[in-house]
């Protein structure tokens, strides 16, 4: 122990150990394979319990409790309307409530709580499924009442979650579209897509689907803290590529754009995804409303302890001062100067790499026809 009697090595020690204590404070206690690392109150419950997900249980040793659980629901209905003007579609389906890719930025995590769970842990470790989802599409498509307008999948959480895998319930979906040949949007980060490439061929074929696949970095590290069950960027860009050479119309979601962590590559990203075949690129700043504050920043500080404030500031500066918007217009745009350097960079880069691409219109024609074959007789 004689090495501890000279003063300048122990004045190292304690420095390392400083710094360890400082930048690596939650390493015992970080969830792996989770975005969220906390479990934040619901709004709605009376109940206040302990925000660490971890000591929620006990005891730090116990993180099987926190394996992802499945709860099979029966839904009223399925179909619903897009009120904001700044998505493109006018109606989504979501066939799960909750993600497992535990993206921590997502803005979907505070539709849980309206289920009876948080926002947090909750939303990526319990799963809704819609059981009835394929018969409710069906009869809704049905109704007379009711005209061709493509249908997102999913406005909210991914369709193509690792559950689906076994439930099947989104492929369910894509053989009723293909029935009544009604005009479907796909948006997802999930490979599983490939497993209904039979589907897609068959709507892509008659202009009834487009799919929209999630990249917002090439750096595989940072897709892994902050989507970390989600599709790997390799396989996402292979993905890209392989739907492309099949003729199916494809845009990226540059989404979300977060200031300090991601938006140092956008001219590499729209390169990339140019080369591979996207039709389009669209992107989308980082917006933290309800829980998704406290999420993200708790994120940030144990993942990116030496810029987390500057990236919160920069955030800040998206929305005039505050995390987020909710303003239709603003909300997924941002403004102020940052913003503004942004959508530069993007339209800039469109210009170099993603010029006279043929854009993509949804055919709404035969949807009619099938569902009124007679009448179809005198439109001749």
């Amino acid at each position: 122990m004689k090495i501890l009697r000279n003063p300048k090595i122990v004045y190292i020690l304690v420095g390392f150990f400083y710094y360890f204590m400082t930048y690596f404070p939650t390493m015992q206690t970080y969830l792996k394979g989770r975005g969220a690392q906390i479990n934040p109150n619901n709004p709605f419950n009376k109940e206040v319990r302990a925000n660490d997900p971890l000591l929620k249980f006990g005891k730090y040793e116990e993180l099987e409790a926190l394996k992802t659980r499945f709860i099979g629901t029966k839904a009223k209905t399925i179909i619903n309307k897009v009120i904001s003007p700044d998505v493109g579609l006018e109606y989504s389906l979501n066939p799960y409530q909750g993600c497992e890719h535990g993206c921590v930025y997502c803005y979907a995590r505070k539709t849980h709580n309206y289920w009876g769970y948080s926002s947090g842990t909750d939303f990526e470790s319990t799963i809704l499924i819609k059981e009835n989802a394929a018969e409710l599409l069906e009869k809704k498509l049905q109704s007379k009442n009711w005209e061709a307008r493509p249908i997102m999948l999913s406005g909210n959480t991914d369709c193509y979650q690792p559950i689906e895998k076994k439930t099947e319930i989104t492929r369910k979906l894509l053989e009723i579209f293909l029935k009544y040949k009604h005009p479907v949007g796909i948006t997802t980060k999930n490979q599983l897509i490939l497993r209904d490439l039979d589907l897609l061929k068959k709507l892509n074929a008659e202009n009834l689907v487009s799919v929209a696949i999630s990249i917002n970095t090439l750096d595989d590290g940072l897709r892994r803290k902050l989507e970390p069950r989600a599709s790997s960027i390799p396989v996402r860009l292979r993905l890209l590529q392989l739907l492309a050479a099949e003729g199916i119309p494809v845009t990226v979601l540059a989404a979300p754009i977060i200031p300090g962590l991601n938006d140092h590559s956008i001219f590499k990203l729209v390169k990339k995804v140019s080369e591979l075949g996207a039709r389009s690129i669209q992107p989308i700043v980082l917006r933290l409303n309800g829980d998704n504050k406290e999420i993200f920043s708790d994120w940030l500080n144990k993942n990116y302890p030496d810029r987390a404030q500057k990236v919160i500031n920069q955030i800040c500066s998206l929305h005039k001062g505050q995390l987020g918007s909710s303003e239709f217009g603003e909300r997924m745009k941002g403004s102020g100067k940052i913003a503004e350097m942004i959508h530069q960079q993007f339209k800039l880069a469109k210009k170099l790499y993603l010029m006279n691409r043929k854009p993509f219109e949804y055919n709404t024609q035969l949807f009619g026809q099938m569902k009124r074959p007679q009448m179809s007789l005198f439109s001749i």
